[in-house]
């Protein structure tokens, strides 16, 4: 389960561990906490939310998973208990063993709100206590994308490769009105160069790189 703000952030930055879950057999979903239908300086919120909501539907068919949404404004994701129970319902609901997200070293307030509720709303998700509609699940593994807008800190510790899904994922991606820098940012040729530059260092042709939740470093063995 990809958890962004936007749904720019959940498919270009988040989508490849979905993508390569799908391909493998397995589930996936992708949660957008607003619509980002700020980010046109040409298109009216309105219009440009329902662009983004119907791309985001398409993308996610086209990559074999589901798109989620909650109804926040862009630029306003609150930081509370509602959003992060919102967000918990989700993972009870779809019960994912992965969930990949924003770091929190962004200078995007959206992005920043959105770190806060995955860490609650995982929390939440994982005590029976808490009664919500479907029962409690806990999350195996956190991941941290590789997003422009959240590097401060940002320190990559694993890579994914991603090149049976690659071409796949670029499909999905240039269903986006702003994909290819219609509002500004290429997001086109940055995200392809990373997973070509994040390949070299990998060893694969092209890949992904993660941030994993600093309490799944932490290893326990018997000798070294």
């Amino acid at each position: 389960m990809a958890i962004a703000a936007h749904p720019g952030d959940a498919f270009f930055a988040m989508g490849t561990p979905v993508a390569m879950a799908t391909h493998l057999g397995g589930q996936g979903s992708f949660v957008s906490l607003s619509w980002g239908e700020k980010g046109s300086a040409t298109i009216p919120p309105a219009k440009y939310g329902a662009m983004q909501q119907e791309a985001a539907t398409k993308a996610a068919g086209l990559l074999r998973s589901t798109a989620l949404f909650l109804h926040y404004g862009d630029g306003a994701v609150p930081d509370n208990d509602e959003a992060a129970f919102a967000v918990c319902d989700f993972i009870r609901l779809h019960k994912p063993d992965i969930v990949v997200t924003h770091w929190k070293g962004s200078g995007h307030k959206d992005h920043q709100a959105c770190y806060a509720i995955v860490q609650n709303a995982i929390f939440y998700a994982a005590i029976p206590g808490f009664a919500r509609q479907d029962p409690a699940h806990s999350v195996g593994r956190l991941y941290f994308a590789d997003n422009w807008e959240d590097a401060r800190d940002f320190v990559p510790d694993t890579y994914l490769d991603i090149t049976p899904i690659y071409d796949q994922w670029m499909k999905a991606c240039g269903v986006f009105p702003m994909w290819r820098g219609e509002t500004g940012f290429r997001y086109n040729d940055y995200y392809s160069s990373r997973a070509t530059g994040c390949g070299c260092l990998s060893g694969y042709r092209q890949a992904v790189a993660l941030m994993s939740w600093a309490e799944q470093r932490i290893q326990h063995l018997p000798s070294l």
